[in-house]
């Protein structure tokens, strides 16, 4: 048993299993499941390792291994148990379970140490055989007795942990085998980085091991070259360390031979070399297919499979309990165990039809985004939270801010509407209300940093607002045709962007152009009718007035408020304390705007109803912490059911702003919390648990319905998001400054 120096104590969780530099995908799991918990919720709760060693193994690990466990000698199982029962630090130990791994018959030696741990324990099986003899259905039993949580990765786990080794349902919670977040490409770029351009490419990685079954591929492979000359079939990984240990590289040889034999030496090809993540990515991203030939029907989780799904590619599978399970329902193709032919047919079947494989590819990668490793983390927490608490799921810890999806969507002439997946949708023209958004994300991006990109693009998006106005001082909400559209929400919306940039810009040519545009369309006010333009306009007149103290300005904002009171006065009752008959869209801007008035005008009357209304809403929209906002597919109508689906981004993103300015202005605490309660909607509280932001394009995606997420990254939402994150960073940078 091996120690390492204990630190400065805090909250702990203990991940038990193998580690790398130990080559294994238990190890690999480990790391990564470890990395992420750390990433996500470090410092306030840290993620280290118990580490598993051969008798004779000595391994070279990292600062993450604080106890080291030789696996043949079970007094280190129970010395270990023994230690950690003394750690006021650690809470919580989570055992990464493969029976091979642990000591004695069927990792017998585990028992001694749950019989002696007195923390709580979670354990995750990473395999189920179905039909056990009486031994191992015993050891199954009596862990699943001591631990508080049993995770798996597939619901077909479920069924054989009840049936065929009695063990309650209650008790065992799926979460998906994690993958990296990868974001979805075309495999063209990835096969010139890797010189394998003009040629079709299936793939197989991972160690190697006579289960693997690869020799079936290879001999589908004579009747596939024939058909498509170009095809290449490339066998990644090393040889399994305890195969090349017993049998040394027997099989590889034994492939090889095959190739020879069958004339496919140009054709199949291997890359003899335990994978970086990188590397792996890399490989799956050049590939047109990934073949999965494993031999093991009751594989109860695949992490290649898994992985290659989360790329993006079409997996064609022998027919594993995982396999049929995770590729169900057009997500991938199985062939059938131990045959060639089956695998040259449906592959044929793919390579043929290229909007088939495009169908399996985006089915595939949308199914997969629940199961990158951000999410997988969460749901790991929230059992973890379930057994012990040992943090809240609410971050203030954000993720870095980051400008490259609008600039990759911004044009010289504005931003683009819409995106598929993550590319910039380049015939979906240009909104008045994006670039209006995208102007005031630049403004305050650039204030906040002095960054000359954000300065750059706000010039491109006040140059599109100019040139929509019309002369009548309206908009063109819409530039794709010739047909002029207006709306007054819109309207509303461009003159917030407007006077938030007068307000918050230093470059005076900027606020000069942008004073001219608001000044051009002040007459405009008079006439609106929509309660969320009356708010929006209210915004935009508020910020202008900070900066220039016009009286005009200052009688529009009245007249604005005063409708929006009036209206509350006309709707309102006890048990309904809003401006309408319904809740919609926009809803948190009405008491914002109210909000922004009473700063003006220091009518209380203003205040009171901003403080009504906007409670109002908190007790409708929020479930037990937890964010539920009111759903397209209906709305939610006066003494009606509400609507939950679909939930949009933008509204969580003017939550964040309201609650904001109610905190600005009342200084109650409690508003500040909602507004970080509020954003951590995008981090992944809400009822999908599921992060709607993507860090690696620094899109959004574009909606939360009942079952999944739209993996679009439009505009709106996008910039949704990166206003609701830089209002955050402003907010924190003053409180910080106090």
């Amino acid at each position: 048993m091996k120690i390492k120096k204990k630190g400065n104590p805090k909250s702990k969780i203990c991940f038990f299993g193998n580690f790398p530099p130990r080559e294994c995908g238990i190890a690999t799991f480990t790391e990564d499941l470890i990395n992420s918990m750390n990433k996500r919720f470090n410092p306030k709760l840290k993620s280290e390792v118990i580490a598993i060693n051969d008798e004779e193994g000595i391994y070279n690990y990292n600062k993450k291994v604080i106890f080291q466990v030789n696996r043949e000698d079970i007094g280190d199982f129970i010395n270990i148990a023994k230690e950690i029962n003394k750690s006021e630090d650690i809470k919580l130990v989570c055992i990464q379970h493969e029976f091979g791994i642990f000591g004695g018959e069927y990792g017998s030696y585990l028992i001694p140490f749950l019989e002696t741990i007195k923390k709580p324990v979670v354990i995750t099986f990473h395999s189920i055989l179905p039909k056990p003899d009486e031994l191992k259905k015993k050891i199954v039993k009596f862990i699943a007795s001591k631990v508080s949580a049993i995770i798996v990765m597939a619901n077909s786990a479920i069924k054989i942990l009840n049936k065929d080794y009695d063990i309650e349902r209650e008790k065992i919670h799926v979460v998906h085998h994690g993958i990296p977040n990868v974001r979805f490409s075309s495999q063209e770029k990835f096969k010139e980085k890797l010189n394998l351009h003009k040629k079709i490419v299936l793939s197989t990685f991972g160690l190697l091991s006579r289960g693997k079954g690869v020799e079936y591929m290879i001999e589908a492979m004579p009747a596939l070259v024939k058909k498509y000359p170009n095809l290449i079939y490339l066998i990644i990984g090393e040889t399994h360390p305890v195969v090349r240990e017993e049998e040394g590289e027997s099989y590889r040889k034994e492939l090889m031979q095959k190739i020879k034999n069958l004339g496919l030496k140009k054709n199949v090809k291997f890359y003899n070399k335990y994978l970086s993540l990188k590397e792996i990515i890399y490989y799956l991203l050049a590939s047109d297919i990934y073949v999965c030939a494993n031999l093991e029907k009751n594989q109860i989780v695949s992490g290649t499979l898994s992985y290659a799904m989360g790329c993006g590619r079409c997996v064609v599978s022998t027919p594993s309990t995982y396999a049929k399970e995770i590729l169900s329902n057009g997500r991938g193709i199985l062939v059938k165990l131990k045959n060639s032919e089956s695998y040259a047919k449906e592959i044929d079947k793919i390579l043929s039809n290229k909007n088939l494989r495009l169908e399996i590819e985006k089915s595939a990668y949308s199914y997969t985004r629940k199961m990158t490793w951000l999410n997988v983390s969460a749901k790991y927490l929230n059992i973890f939270n379930s057994i012990i608490k040992l943090r809240e799921d609410i971050t203030e810890e954000y993720p870095a801010i980051k400008l490259s999806h609008i600039q990759k969507s911004t044009t010289d002439f504005g931003i683009l509407q819409f995106s598929k997946f993550s590319t910039p949708d380049y015939e979906s023209g240009y909104t008045l209300d994006d670039n209006a958004r995208a102007l005031i994300t630049t403004v305050l991006h650039y204030k906040l940093f002095n960054d000359s990109l954000s300065f750059n693009l706000s010039k491109v998006y006040l140059n599109f607002i100019e040139r929509m106005q019309m002369e009548n001082g309206k908009f063109n909400d819409f530039l794709q045709n010739k047909e002029i559209k207006t709306s007054e929400d819109a309207f509303g919306r461009t003159l917030w962007a407007l006077g938030f940039l007068i307000d918050n810009s230093k470059d005076s040519e900027m606020v000069c152009k942008a004073r001219k545009i608001f000044d051009k369309s002040s007459e405009i006010i008079n006439v609106l009718n929509s309660p969320r333009a009356f708010a929006f306009s209210i915004i935009g007149l508020c910020y202008y007035y900070n900066k220039f103290q016009n009286q005009k300005y200052f009688d529009k904002i009245k007249k604005l408020a005063d409708s929006l009171s009036d209206l509350y006065d006309h709707n309102s009752s006890k048990d309904w304390q809003w401006i309408e008959s319904y809740l919609t869209y926009a809803n948190s801007k009405i008491p914002e705007s109210l909000f922004f008035a009473y700063k003006v005008i220091r009518d209380e009357r203003y205040l009171n109803i901003a403080k009504d209304t906007l409670n109002f809403l908190t007790e409708v929209l929020f479930k037990n912490e937890c964010l539920f906002l009111i759903g397209q597919n209906g709305w939610f109508n006066r003494n009606g059911e509400r609507a939950y689906f679909d939930q949009q981004p933008i509204d969580a993103s003017y939550l964040v702003q309201t609650y904001l300015i109610a905190y600005e202005i009342t200084k109650e605490e409690e508003y500040y919390k909602r507004a970080v309660l509020s954003f951590n909607w995008f981090l992944g509280r809400n009822h999908l648990k599921q992060i709607m932001y993507d860090e690696n394009t620094g899109g959004c995606y574009d909606g939360l319905s009942e079952n999944s997420i739209n993996l679009n990254q439009g505009t709106e939402s996008t910039l949704s998001y990166l206003i609701a994150r830089l209002s955050l960073e402003e907010k924190r940078l003053n409180r910080k400054k106090k």
